[in-house]
């Protein structure tokens, strides 16, 4: 099975501006997703999709391929993750190559390891899925939301929850928005990213942030730094 792992890194972004190559714990952040698709020993190919020279060199020097550069069309602030895989994998196929599985790796995920790299692509094969991706569990059950009413007052958006013990009701789960592995046979059918056969690694809170804004970029790094056990005031 030919396996091909797929950086997303585009040079735009409005809320962190370089985003993408912005120094993360001493590194571009990009190389952190390189360097797990690298370590996990299970992809034949790591490339990064781009359509930026700088973001493409800091790739090449990772260890990553850049093959081929991203087009206009797929560079833009509302072009779909299932738009660019479908170029790189199309890209590829006309230069004769064609692989069984791939492995999206958002280009912000500095949390992913290569040893969860590996077990998503083995368990992609064991459980013979369509997609694979981690998520984590909510950390308040949502069944016990609050909304406000037309005058403003709070009330349970489920009531029939309200009294309900937490560890009573069936546990809730998002994206961890770090990758997603998959067929490329089935992407190609169902035309999409989240298929019919998906299945789930479930991941601890500390192992997942997401970085939309540079207070989430300095949770991240907090978070980091006490599961890598390093000292963030050493050099401050």
């Amino acid at each position: 099975m030919s396996t091909v792992a797929i950086i997303t890194a585009r040079g735009g972004s409005k809320r962190i501006p370089r985003k993408n190559v912005k120094d993360f714990l001493g590194k571009p952040i990009l190389v952190y997703s390189i360097e797990a698709a690298i370590n996990s020993g299970v992809f034949d190919e790591v490339m990064v999709s781009t359509e930026d020279e700088e973001i493409a060199e800091i790739a090449k020097k990772a260890g990553a391929k850049v093959p081929f550069m991203r087009s206009a069309e797929t560079s833009g602030d509302f072009c779909s993750t299932y738009d660019v895989l479908k170029e790189v994998l199309d890209d590829y196929q006309k230069q004769g190559k064609k692989f069984d599985m791939a492995c999206c790796i958002y280009p912000t995920a500095p949390f992913v390891t290569g040893e969860r790299l590996k077990e998503a692509m083995d368990l992609l094969q064991q459980k013979g899925a369509d997609t694979v991706y981690p998520v984590v569990r909510f950390s308040f059950p949502p069944q016990r939301a609050v909304i406000k009413d037309e005058n403003g007052y709070m009330q349970f958006r489920w009531p029939e929850y309200a009294l309900t013990r937490s560890q009573d009701l069936q546990p809730f789960y998002h994206d961890a928005g770090q990758f997603y592995g998959f067929l490329v046979s089935s992407f190609y059918e169902q035309g999409k990213l989240i298929m019919d056969k998906t299945v789930p690694i479930e991941l601890d809170e500390m192992e997942v942030q997401d970085i939309d804004n540079l207070e989430d970029w300095k949770i991240a790094e907090v978070k980091y730094a006490v599961c890598h056990g390093i000292d963030l005031h050493k050099n401050s």
